[in-house]
């Protein structure tokens, strides 16, 4: 929720080229092209306002219909937002909305008066978490998840939550592109976490809508806007159209098994199993992780690693950093098979190495 944490990115917006010269020819053709174009100049105009009307009421049925599944969500010190995830009370949102808080008041869109709810589990390593209402009000509505997989660079999106605690706010963009890498800052609140495959969005994510939804105009949610990025060259102030979403198919994975087992046993994510820090050249500048601990029995307490070697590369990637580490993990999957080129005593190394889980 806190700018501080956010990441900079630049989208690039395609312009359109129109060409008029067909438009130019016909314009000296006989009397009756003429008239044949001034009914179809007539039929477009009439078209317009008919094909905005439509999209409007597409706007009105999808606020309708979602908009009381998107919670308020006040910790004690933040307040964010979340989506109720199915018709007991649970509630989905990010993990830095709930932080280290275990009891949390809710606002839901037909109660005025705040419901008390519990924390389930939070899953900081995906910036997820789930709570739970202690009474569950009549009329609460489950919001419905889409395939995220099936989500299209330019698809029409709003954004819904509690931005800068304004409840029940709506925001309109398209997504901007998908697969994004993102990683998180720990100032302010922030898990620190690094996200693969984010749904980037031109719709406007302000503190107080991480965990609400991003919905398609099917009324489905495909994420849970969880980040905006800021302009380092400004100051770390808001970079405007560029926010970030988990994507909904991850969303319900997680949210799943918090529900089933109150805990994630199947996270999907990449792990080495080390505990590592940056180190830095003689310029001052990120050349690597050092290797502090080797988790007993994880991939790199198999593969051979030991505490003070200094990793430079996974697979195809250079790492420089644990950011870089965490990124390039995280388009692997448990159980792929990698090589970790390293350095020991000052000795260039490197190993295979089959990755465990997170």
């Amino acid at each position: 929720m806190d700018a501080s944490r956010f990441r900079a990115l630049r989208l690039a917006v395609p312009a359109v080229l129109l060409s008029c010269s067909l438009a130019l020819v016909a314009g000296c053709s006989d009397s009756k092209s003429a008239a044949g174009q001034e009914d179809r100049a007539d039929t477009t105009q009439a078209a317009a306002p008919r094909a905005s009307s439509d999209l409007q009421d597409d706007y009105l049925k999808v606020i309708k219909d979602v908009l009381p599944s998107v919670v308020q969500i006040q910790a004690r010190s933040d307040l964010g937002s979340g989506v109720v995830f199915d018709n007991k009370g649970h509630i989905v949102t990010n993990a830095h909305v709930v932080g280290s808080e275990k009891t949390f008041q809710v606002t839901t869109a037909n109660n005025e008066q705040p419901l008390t709810a519990k924390l389930v589990f939070a899953y900081p390593e995906q910036d997820l978490a789930v709570i739970k209402l202690d009474s569950v009000p009549g009329g609460l509505k489950a919001a419905k998840f889409a395939d995220s997989a099936k989500v299209q660079v330019g698809q029409i999106v709003l954004a819904m939550g509690s931005p800068l605690g304004l409840s029940s706010s709506v925001t309109q963009g398209i997504v901007s592109a998908t697969g994004r890498t993102v990683s998180e800052g720990q100032t302010g609140g922030g898990t620190g976490a690094t996200i693969a495959n984010m749904i980037q969005t031109s719709a406007a994510i302000n503190p107080g809508n991480s965990g609400g939804a991003l919905v398609d105009l099917d009324g489905q949610v495909i994420g849970i806007p969880t980040l905006a990025a800021t302009d380092p060259d400004l100051g770390d102030s808001a970079a405007p159209g560029i926010g970030f979403a988990i994507p909904s198919s991850m969303v319900k994975t997680v949210a799943d098994q918090i529900v089933q087992e109150g805990r994630v046993t199947d996270s999907g994510r990449a792990a080495l199993g080390i505990t590592g820090r940056t180190v830095v050249d003689d310029d001052f500048q990120p050349a690597g992780v050092a290797v502090v601990e080797v988790q007993n029995g994880g991939a790199a307490d198999k593969a051979g690693l030991e505490a003070g070697d200094i990793i430079t590369r996974l697979g195809d990637t250079d790492i420089t950093s644990i950011t870089s580490l965490s990124e390039a993990l995280a388009s692997d999957r448990p159980g792929d098979r990698t090589k970790v080129s390293y350095t020991r005593d000052g000795t260039e190394e490197s190993v295979d190495v089959t990755l465990g889980e997170q």
